[in-house]
């Protein structure tokens, strides 16, 4: 992750159904849908003025880090995060036991 992004905090905003990272006046953030202790991690989005800069993936590992800490198993969805997953086999050990890693 970018530096600059590891003092940023992410906010799971419940209201929205999305975990966010603002970065200056822009946000990067995924969508998700909660059941239990089960999250899907649906889409995934930065704006096109932090595309290309590790905005996403400072998001997305930042959730699977939340995931972890708060006792959720993951369903991924996105595939901007099933493509991190697999580049990063070492976060299926937060996989639902449903889905098989790739």
């Amino acid at each position: 992750m970018n530096e600059e992004y590891e003092v940023l905090p992410l906010v799971k905003n419940s209201e929205e159904k999305r975990f966010e990272l603002k970065v200056g006046e822009y946000t990067t953030f995924i969508d998700y849908k909660e059941h239990d202790k089960k999250i899907w991690l649906i889409h995934t989005e930065a704006p096109a003025e932090l595309q290309g800069k590790g905005a996403a993936t400072a998001v997305i590992e930042k959730t699977l880090a939340y995931l972890e800490e708060n006792g959720y198993t993951l369903i991924p969805i996105c595939p901007l995060v099933a493509a991190y997953l697999k580049r990063h086999p070492e976060w299926n050990r937060i996989l639902d036991p449903s889905v098989r890693p790739h």
